[in-house]
């Protein structure tokens, strides 16, 4: 089982960071859904920084599930049309 937990936390953590830097946003300036889009944006960043934390103080679980947060704010808003997002691939579900 510590196996599966490793390997996933690895997975999602790579794939949020991959997300994070393919995710560009996608409202013009000044506008409230461009407000949205970074805030969005920020909270994706802030989770994989929370995750990477996490997996430094030894805690799998915490680091996997800030890792998957982060990743929902994303594709969240992807699929509202906040983000310029990769269609084909494994990054977004859109």
């Amino acid at each position: 089982m510590t196996a599966d937990l490793q390997e996933k936390t690895d997975r999602y953590e790579e794939l949020l960071a991959e997300a994070v830097d393919a995710a560009e946003i996608a409202p013009p300036e000044g506008t409230p859904m461009h407000a949205a889009a970074v805030e969005c944006a920020e909270m994706a960043t802030s989770y994989l920084e929370d995750g990477r934390h996490f997996r430094e103080d030894g805690d799998p679980v915490n680091a996997l599930a800030s890792f998957s947060y982060g990743h929902a704010w994303l594709d969240a808003g992807a699929r509202i049309g906040l983000f310029d997002v990769p269609t084909e691939g494994h990054l977004f579900t859109v």
